[in-house]
């Protein structure tokens, strides 16, 4: 089945969704959006997401008012269309500046069942802390120059060598001690929704984290809506020879976490 979209509440093809030319979201990358893992036709952490793409519209000052409960109903209305329990993927949700609204099934990205993670050079922009925009070029530049050294991935990295995230995902890492860590919120990360269930989940402590620590890690995996938890295979010359038992333990708290929630 084709994927479809709902623009401005609309139904149809997602390849004959238009957004006017003129739209800033288009032209400038002014807007915000979210990524919602469908499981069966349910939408998993949809109060969360929803909270975060109003916070994001909030902070970016889009102008307008966020339709959260017109988006509360055009979810499931679109999943529905899309094959309901048959459809098992993404739901995008996109607010642009320009006042349209969009909504995109999509199918699940091909990833490889462990990742191999470069290091690429990257200052966050400060003012967007908080704000899930559609300004995503940095981020991709990243993991195109990474795929370019024969990487998968990126990992952000600031000039002074301290590790944030990758593009679309969250790092953790088993240190010396055999603790779980994630770099703190203060770093600028995103406020990643998949990062918080897993420290709740596996209660992982936030640390500021530095390349040369990260090379001497136990363990190290991803975790974002669509990878849930990625087993990391490599960071530049370093190679974790099979996925860790802490990495092992995370995917399988989390699907277990998400089949409690969506049963």
């Amino acid at each position: 089945m084709s994927e479809l979209a709902c623009l401005d509440g609309v139904i149809g093809s997602a390849e004959d969704a238009v957004i006017p030319a003129t739209d800033e979201g288009f032209l400038r990358g002014d807007g915000v959006f979210e990524v919602i893992r469908i499981y069966d036709g349910r939408p998993f952490a949809l109060t969360e997401h929803l909270d975060r793409i109003e916070r994001s519209a909030a902070n970016l000052r889009l102008g307008w008012f966020v339709p959260r409960a017109v988006l509360e109903e055009e979810v499931p209305r679109l999943l529905a269309e899309r094959g309901g329990e048959e459809f098992d993927g993404v739901l995008r949700i996109v607010l642009t500046r320009g006042g349209h609204r969009l909504l995109l099934t999509e199918p699940l990205p091909p990833t490889p069942e462990r990742v191999r993670l470069g290091f690429v050079t990257f200052a966050p922009t400060r003012v967007l802390d908080g704000v899930k925009s559609l300004s995503y070029a940095s981020n991709m530049l990243a993991t195109r120059l990474a795929r370019e050294r024969g990487f998968d991935e990126a990992l952000l990295v600031t000039p002074h060598g301290r590790v944030l995230e990758a593009p679309t995902s969250t790092i953790f890492w088993v240190g010396d001690d055999g603790v779980l860590c994630t770099p703190p919120l203060d770093d600028h990360i995103l406020a990643s929704i998949t990062r918080d269930k897993l420290k709740d989940l596996l209660g992982a402590e936030e640390r500021a984290l530095t390349t040369d620590e990260l090379l001497r890690a136990r363990e190290a995996f991803l975790a974002s809506t669509v990878r849930e938890a990625q087993s990391v295979a490599v960071i530049e010359q370093r190679e974790f020879e099979e996925t860790g038992e802490v990495t092992r333990k995370a995917e399988a708290a989390f699907r277990a976490h998400v089949e409690s929630v969506l049963s």
